[in-house]
């Protein structure tokens, strides 16, 4: 029996998960949540020498090249009166019968023994603007058009453009948080 949430020597989930490593990164650090960036980025500009901007390259640039494209997800959440449901983290569906593509039993990330538990089916949705983007479309045209967003960003100097949104590109986790450490050493070594 392989529960393997997809294929790859070494998987795992930090000690308390990824908002308590993200919150220990953080501590000591002045946050700001609930505020749109490109709202007040001249105000935000004025105050750091660096931004490190995460949210989507096409809206920092206001979409003059156009929009790209994205895939979308949107969860259904419910709380069972079992201990288990189905033994793992995640379960993914590929038949064209199910109409999601994935059942997510978070205890498991954290090896929970409560008596209920709670699963979140994942669902494969279109994308508009407006929504929460999740996955680039990886074809030929976005491909260009984000190249283009990316020479634009070479003119940013202040400005370093990550993740998923940023780079337009699928990210898995170990990889996105790879990357970060990656630029980090960069940039504290200049």
């Amino acid at each position: 029996f392989d529960n393997n949430y997809f294929n790859a020597l070494y998987q795992g989930i930090p000690i308390g998960g990824y908002t308590k490593m993200v919150a220990n990164m953080l501590e000591g650090i002045e946050i700001q949540l609930g505020i749109d960036y490109l709202e007040n980025k001249q105000e935000y500009d004025k105050i750091a020498e660096t931004v490190i901007y995460t949210g989507a390259i096409d809206a920092y640039f206001g979409f003059k090249l156009g929009t790209l494209e994205y895939r979308s997800v949107r969860f259904e959440t419910e709380v069972l009166d079992k201990p288990n449901f189905q033994g793992n983290a995640a379960v993914n569906y590929t038949d064209a019968e199910t109409p999601w593509t994935r059942i997510i039993e978070h205890k498991w990330f954290e090896f929970g023994t409560q008596p209920k538990t709670v699963i979140s089916r994942e669902y494969s949705s279109e994308w508009t603007p407006g929504e929460e983007p999740y996955y680039p479309v990886n074809d030929e045209k976005n491909g260009k058009m984000y190249e283009e967003y990316k020479r634009l960003s070479e003119n940013e100097k202040k400005v370093i453009f990550g993740g998923r949104l940023g780079e337009y590109k699928y990210y898995d986790m170990d990889k996105v948080i790879e990357s970060a450490l990656k630029k980090s050493d960069e940039l504290l070594s200049i």
